[in-house]
C-alpha cells in the first residue's frame, strides 16, 4: 500500500471517531439540560449585547452633550506710537519768555506762568515798551469804562507842541501835535501807542498828573502795587536805557494790558486817523500774522530791538490758546519778527493728532481643539490729540464672549495722552464653527464633565 492510501484510511478513521464521538456525547447529555444550556446562552448573549448597546449609547451621549473648553484667545498690544516732538524757535536775543494759557493740561501746570525762557532773566532796556506801562499808569488814574469810551478830552498848548521838536531831535518816534490841538484820551493813548509817538507820552502824563515827577512817583507805586519789583521806569517814553524790566515781569504787563478793553483795542489796531495827529500806522508790523493781537515794539538801536506781544492759538483743543512772549534785545526788527512767527508756528504745530489705530488691524487670536479659528481686530481707525511727543499709554479690556461669531465685540482698546483718551472696539473677524459630532465622538479626551463644567 503506497503513502497515498495511507493517508485517507488515516482520514476516514478520524471522520468515523468524530461520529462516534458525536453519538456518545448526544446520547449522554439529557435533551432538558441540552435546551437550558442553550437558553441560558441566549440570555447572557442577550445581556451581552443590551450591555454593549447601553454603554455605547451613553458614551455616545456624553460625547454629543459633554462641554468643551472655550477656544484659547490670544491677544497683542498694538505697537503704541510716539509723536512728533514740536520744535519751538529761540530767539537769537539777549532774553525771550513765553506763557501760554489754557494748555495747563498739556504742557503741565504753570505754563501760563512762563512756559519758556531764554536768555538772561535780568532787568534789561526795554525802550518804548515803556509806553504801554505809561498808559497802564495813566488809566489807573482816570479811568475809561469801556473800550469805546472816549474819556476827558485833552487840549494841548503850545509847551506841548514844543516837545514834538525836542523828541525829534532825539531821534524819538513822534506824532503831529499843533497847538491848540484837542482830542478825547482814547484818542490821544492810541497817538502814544498806535505809532510809539514819544512826544505824546510826555504830554499826556504830564497832563494827567501834573508834573512828572508826579507821574514818575506814582509809576513806581503802581509797579510796587503789581508786584513787578523787577521793572524801572525813568521817564514816559523809553527813550531812556534807564528803563529796564525782566521778561518775568514784561510777560505780567503785557497780560494786565491785554485785559484793559480800551488798550487791548487800541494795540490791536494796525492804523488810526485822528483829527490834529493824522493818519497813524502801528510799529507792530506782525498784528494779524500768526495770531498776533498786540502789544508793542521798541528799539534803541541795532541789537536793541524788543517785542512785547500777544496772540490767540486755535490748535485744536476745546478753546484757542492765549500767548504772550517778550523778545529783547534783537538783531533787528524783522530777525525779532521772524523768530516770534517760528515760535508760535512751532506751537501750533506742536498739538497733532496722534494716528493709534487702524480699521481691521490684527491684535490677537482665537483657536480651537477642534481646528476652528478667527482673528481679534480693532473695529475703527482713530487717532489721538496731543502736544508734541507727550506718551501715549495703552490698556486693553478683553472679555469672553457669549458666541464667536463674525463682528461680535470682544472687548475694547483705549489710548491716553495727557487730558485725552480715544477708545476703540474689538471685534471678531470669522467666525468659530461649533465641533462636530465626529470630531466628539473620536477625541474623548478634549470632553469635559457636565457636571464639573456645571459647578
Amino acid at each position: 500500500m503506497t503513502a497515498s492510501d495511507q493517508s485517507v484510511d488515516g482520514l476516514s478513521d478520524l471522520a468515523e471517531l468524530i461520529s462516534h464521538e458525536q453519538e456518545f456525547s448526544d446520547d449522554r447529555i439529557d435533551p432538558t439540560v441540552r435546551r437550558r444550556r442553550r437558553r441560558r446562552g441566549l440570555i447572557i448573549t442577550a445581556v451581552c449585547i443590551v450591555l454593549l448597546l447601553a454603554v455605547t449609547g451613553g458614551y455616545i451621549g456624553w460625547a454629543l452633550t459633554a462641554p468643551v473648553n472655550p477656544p484659547a484667545v490670544t491677544t497683542r498690544a498694538p505697537q503704541v506710537p510716539v509723536g512728533t516732538a514740536a520744535v519751538v524757535a529761540t530767539p537769537p536775543a539777549a532774553a525771550s519768555a513765553i506763557s501760554i494759557a489754557g494748555a495747563d493740561a498739556y504742557l503741565g501746570e504753570g505754563a501760563d506762568g512762563t512756559w519758556s525762557a531764554s536768555g538772561t532773566g535780568e532787568a534789561l532796556p526795554i525802550a518804548s515798551i515803556t509806553k504801554l506801562i505809561t498808559a497802564l499808569v495813566i488809566l489807573d488814574a482816570s479811568p475809561l469804562t469801556s473800550a469805546d469810551d472816549p474819556g476827558p478830552t485833552i487840549t494841548f498848548g503850545k509847551a506841548d507842541h514844543d516837545l514834538y521838536d525836542m523828541y525829534y531831535v532825539q531821534g524819538a518816534t513822534i506824532a503831529p501835535m499843533p497847538t491848540g490841538t484837542s482830542m478825547s484820551l482814547h484818542d490821544a493813548l492810541a497817538a502814544m501807542l498806535i505809532p510809539s509817538a514819544s512826544n505824546y507820552a510826555d504830554a499826556l502824563s504830564s497832563r494827567i498828573f501834573g508834573s512828572q515827577t508826579a507821574f514818575l512817583s506814582t509809576t513806581r507805586d503802581w509797579l510796587a502795587s503789581h508786584g513787578l519789583t523787577g521793572t524801572t521806569v525813568a521817564e514816559p517814553t523809553g527813550i531812556s536805557p534807564r528803563n529796564t524790566s525782566t521778561p518775568a515781569d514784561l510777560l505780567a504787563i503785557a497780560k494786565l494790558a491785554a485785559a484793559h478793553p480800551a488798550i487791548a483795542q487800541i494795540v490791536a489796531t494796525p492804523a488810526v486817523s485822528i483829527p490834529g495827529a493824522g493818519r497813524l500806522y502801528n510799529t507792530n508790523g506782525l498784528l494779524g500774522t500768526a495770531g498776533i493781537t498786540g502789544l508793542k515794539t521798541g528799539n534803541l538801536g541795532e541789537g536793541t530791538h524788543n517785542l512785547l506781544y500777544t496772540a490767540t492759538l486755535d490748535v485744536g483743543a476745546a478753546a484757542p490758546l492765549a500767548v504772550t512772549g517778550v523778545v529783547l534785545g534783537g538783531a533787528s526788527r524783522e530777525s525779532v519778527n521772524a523768530t516770534v512767527v517760528a515760535a508760535l508756528e512751532g506751537i501750533r504745530s506742536g498739538f497733532h493728532q496722534v494716528p493709534v489705530a487702524t480699521d481691521g488691524q490684527e491684535i490677537g487670536s482665537i483657536s480651537t481643539p477642534w481646528g476652528s479659528a478667527a482673528t481679534l481686530v480693532i473695529g475703527e481707525s482713530a487717532s489721538i490729540f496731543t502736544w508734541s511727543d507727550t506718551p501715549i499709554e495703552l490698556t486693553m479690556d478683553i472679555e469672553t464672549p457669549p458666541t464667536y461669531s463674525d463682528g461680535s465685540v470682544v472687548g475694547s482698546v483705549t489710548w491716553t495722552a495727557g487730558p485725552n483718551a480715544v477708545t476703540v472696539p474689538v471685534t471678531i473677524s470669522g467666525s468659530i464653527d461649533p465641533p462636530t459630532e465626529w470630531w466628539r465622538l473620536t477625541h474623548p479626551s478634549e470632553l469635559g464633565s457636565v457636571t464639573g463644567a456645571e459647578d
